[in-house]
């Protein structure tokens, strides 16, 4: 027996309802500080130096997610093994 709920709701809703904080003031303020530091000029700062761990990383991370996407094919029930 199957049985299929669709639920429309906004993100804001989701969250009430599972019991995340909204931390959209939080985001804001970060990124507005941020953004005051990189156009002080403040070493540390330049777009470079901030996107430089997710550029090492990313060839990594990429590599992770398709072993995932392969593993979800390969194995289409999640025997819970991959089949590596």
């Amino acid at each position: 027996m199957k049985f299929k709920i669709d639920i429309e709701m906004k993100p804001e809703e989701l969250r009430k309802v599972l019991g995340l904080p909204d931390v959209e003031g939080f985001h804001e303020d970060m990124m507005n500080r941020i953004r005051e530091q990189m156009e002080a000029g403040v070493e540390g700062y330049d777009p470079l130096t901030l996107f430089k761990p997710y550029l090492s990383s990313g060839l990594g991370s990429m590599d992770a997610l398709q072993k995932i996407m392969l593993s979800m094919m390969t194995n289409p029930y999640g025997g819970g093994k991959s089949s590596e």
